[in-house]
């Protein structure tokens, strides 16, 4: 299974920076991670809100496939404790899922033809973060799974 994040622009702080790279060294090969950071849209300021969204959306389009699983980390979506989301992506690698990409939208989330595409939504905090923050979040809990899946002390309830 292949497990990619897809985030609309950079992470600027370099810090932030380390602590991602930290995590994503410490993931095993076979969960073949990959953080996609999408140039953000051109002319951005110009754009009207709904039409930013829009142009996000052909992004990350380009990016993914007929045949992903598509998961928005979005505020309205389904909260999961971390071995529940240890749980979800062993069911996912369990059942022959190919990739699965997870989808970090802009500062104005996403369009609706990207929330049609989805096939699921997934909030990691009723409380808002900024999109570089979420970045290493995600990515920690990526690597908290794996402890988690392999009975690691990493964990701890």
């Amino acid at each position: 299974m292949r497990i990619n994040l897809l985030c609309i622009g950079k992470t600027d702080d370099k810090k932030i920076t380390e602590l991602i790279s930290y995590y994503i060294a410490r993931l095993p090969k076979h969960w073949n991670f990959e953080m996609i950071e999408i140039p953000d849209a051109k002319n951005a300021r110009n754009l009207s809100v709904d039409l930013l969204k829009k142009e996000e959306a052909k992004l990350f389009f380009n990016q993914i496939e007929n045949s992903d699983l598509v998961i928005l980390l979005d505020e309205k979506g389904k909260e999961f404790t971390s071995r529940e989301f240890a749980q979800k992506l062993n069911h996912y690698q369990n059942n022959s899922i190919k990739r699965v990409c997870f989808l970090i939208g802009g500062a104005y989330g996403f369009s609706d033809e990207i929330y049609s595409r989805a096939n699921e939504k997934l909030s990691l905090s009723k409380m808002t973060f900024t999109h570089q923050m979420i970045r290493l979040f995600f990515v920690e809990q990526i690597y908290r799974a794996d402890q988690i899946l392999q009975g690691k002390p990493y964990h701890n309830d």
